[in-house]
């Protein structure tokens, strides 16, 4: 695929993603959420990228919904003619949250700006995201009578408690990026001029990492939030089994014996 809305390339095991529509702070549209799937997808089949790094161009990381697209009718219609604003959520940005959390390999976010909307959802729906101290981090769909989605009702109460999600989401007021932190939202922030390398040290830690110990780390994360205590017991003793039998366990017990940096290959 040919991308548009978009900027990639793989380099040193890193796949850079760049939402690239900066005269309209990135907005999404349909064409750049295919576009996206079609970048995970490809992420997932190539041994060569081990890291998906995921930022905006310009002065934002993503305003959300293209509402100018939407206001146009470019809106799908049910039987009665009247606009089915479920119906993006269900062909489009339903499959690519489920698609990032399905992904084995991390995910960052890079947050440069306003993050806002489903752009909110999809920053923090990373693994990893850190932001630049500038960057702002919006929930803004009750300022036009519309609820979170792209998972941000499931995603805001697990991360930063009921409370803080229900003032988050019914409000409709920014966060900064240093609150964000100091909530728990995001991993970590940094000043804007070092937001590019910041982001980049960090893929490239998890690029030159065990492979599959993050992809059953990231598995884990995820079935702990659903799974009683004993369950997650259980699927600890049987994927910690299966990683003490990997070339990157014996690794990293002999290089950690030998006190050397390990020298990880992902399998």
């Amino acid at each position: 695929m040919t991308y548009e809305t978009l900027l990639y390339a793989v380099e040193n095991g890193i796949a850079r993603v760049s939402l690239n529509r900066p005269a309209n702070l990135n907005a999404l549209t349909f064409q750049m959420i295919d576009e996206l799937r079609d970048v995970i997808a490809k992420v997932g089949a190539d041994d060569e990228a081990r890291v998906l790094l995921l930022t905006g161009e310009g002065r934002a990381f993503s305003s959300g919904a293209d509402l100018a697209s939407v206001a146009s009718g470019d809106m799908p219609r049910d039987d009665e003619g009247k606009a089915d604003i479920g119906k993006p959520l269900e062909t489009h940005y339903n499959p690519l949250v489920l698609e990032m959390q399905a992904l084995s390999k991390p995910i960052v976010a890079a947050v440069n700006g306003i993050a806002a909307g489903a752009g909110c959802s999809i920053a923090l729906m990373a693994d990893l995201t850190i932001a630049a101290r500038s960057a702002k981090f919006l929930q803004a769909f009750v300022n036009i009578g519309l609820m979170p989605d792209a998972g941000g009702t499931w995603l805001l109460p697990r991360r930063v408690g009921s409370q803080r999600a229900m003032g988050f989401a019914i409000l409709g007021k920014p966060i900064t990026a240093e609150l964000a932190l100091e909530w728990g939202l995001i991993w970590d922030m940094v000043e804007d001029d070092q937001l590019a390398e910041a982001s980049h040290k960090l893929a490239t830690q998890l690029a030159t990492g065990p492979a599959v110990a993050q992809a059953k780390i990231k598995q884990a994360i995820q079935q702990g939030g659903v799974q009683s205590l004993s369950e997650q017991l259980q699927l600890e003793r049987v994927e910690q089994r299966e990683l003490g039998l990997t070339h990157d366990c014996m690794e990293g017990v002999t290089a950690f014996i030998q006190k050397r940096k390990a020298q990880f290959k992902g399998r």
